[in-house]
């Protein structure tokens, strides 16, 4: 039997090792592998190295070997040729092509198995449904997931008028009133046909599907921005007197002399004649128009969302009136506790990922 292979190590590289050797989340077998250059370079022999880290002889000639020859590089897995791939890169591209285009008529979304027949009569090769999955699991491509899409007007001054609210929420003016204003409308007061079952272990609350109908109710709603505390109001119709009726209430309520700058949307009860000339007679009245399309920056959908998940969407209401007090009574509660949101966007464009 030949000597064993001699291994010389320069301080650069024994430091890599022995970092390697002490680690305690490292690979087992790049541990092992430095443990067993690291001794080979100290001048053990194979024998003395393999009985003291419990390998096979052969295992550490291996390894002296292959970093004698190659250096660190020596010590990584050498490359696997593997098994030869079922399907080349034509049919490849064609699935992708196929997922990345429109779906016969009259079907809106692709499946992997009409994805597959395509693929068969385009390139005439057959492939599974399970395999066209793996194939578009291994790009991130789903053409079976669709996801709502809003086309942004042309408004020229979007990003400034957005930033203008962020930067109104992030230092309201000094002294003056913030308010956000906004209605919702048309909450649904829907009775479950059966009553539901609460959460057990395993098992998530149950809900009854089927419902009875008891009419709508809409409201609108003044979010104080400094302090958090909100007032609301039933309203029967949404349109500009309904909606100039509340701004007269909160005129009258807010200390007079006192600037006041509130954040309105788009909406038609907003943007009438009725409302503009209400809006002119109270010259300390300043609005900040949220752009076309982004009415997302209106502090006040904040407490509308807040509200549809603890109150609403699981809701169950006997009537109309029921439906009321209710959302009156979590107004009301959310006012004892009310503390402002922590706004943070500037409105600045948000990187896309």
């Amino acid at each position: 039997m030949g000597a064993a292979v001699g291994v010389e190590l320069d301080a650069v590289v024994r430091e890599r090792l022995t970092r390697v050797a002490l680690s305690v989340k490292g690979q087992v077998r790049a541990v092992l592998r430095a443990r067993i250059v690291l001794a080979a370079a100290d001048g053990d022999s194979n024998g003395a190295i393999a009985r003291e880290l419990d390998v096979s002889v052969n295992t550490v000639r291996k390894w002296r070997g292959r970093f004698a020859a190659a250096g660190l590089d020596g010590l990584r897995d050498a490359a696997r040729s593997g098994r030869p791939k079922t399907y080349g890169p034509a049919v490849r591209v064609a699935i992708v092509a196929t997922a990345a285009s429109a779906p016969p008529h009259p079907e809106s979304t692709w499946s992997h198995r009409t994805i597959a027949a395509r693929v068969a009569g385009t390139v005439f090769a057959t492939v599974s449904a399970s395999q066209v999955g793996r194939i578009l699991a291994g790009l991130d491509l789903k053409p079976h997931r669709v996801r709502g899409w809003l086309t942004r007007r042309d408004t020229p001054d979007f990003w400034q008028r957005a930033a203008d609210i962020c930067d109104l929420y992030r230092n309201p003016p000094e002294g003056a009133r913030l308010l956000s204003i906004d209605e919702k409308t048309a909450i649904a007061a829907r009775s479950r046909r059966h009553p539901g079952r609460p959460a057990a272990p395993g098992r998530p609350a149950l809900e009854e599907f089927e419902y009875r109908r008891h009419g709508t109710a809409s409201l609108v709603a003044a979010l104080d921005v400094r302090t958090g505390e909100v007032l609301t109001e039933i309203i029967t119709r949404n349109n500009a007197v309904t909606f100039t009726g509340f701004l007269d209430q909160l005129d009258m309520v807010i200390a007079p002399g006192q600037d006041i700058h509130v954040v309105l949307d788009n909406g038609s009860s907003h943007t009438a004649r009725h409302t503009k000339r209400w809006l002119a007679d109270h010259p300390r009245w300043t609005v900040h128009w949220t752009p076309p399309h982004a009415s997302w920056l209106n502090q006040v959908e904040l407490l509308f969302s807040a509200m549809t998940r603890r109150v609403l969407r699981h809701g169950d209401f006997s009537s109309r009136d029921d439906l009321i007090d209710k959302l009156d009574t979590y107004v009301i509660n959310h006012n004892t506790t009310a503390r402002p949101y922590r706004w943070t966007y500037d409105g600045t464009p948000l990187k896309t990922s």
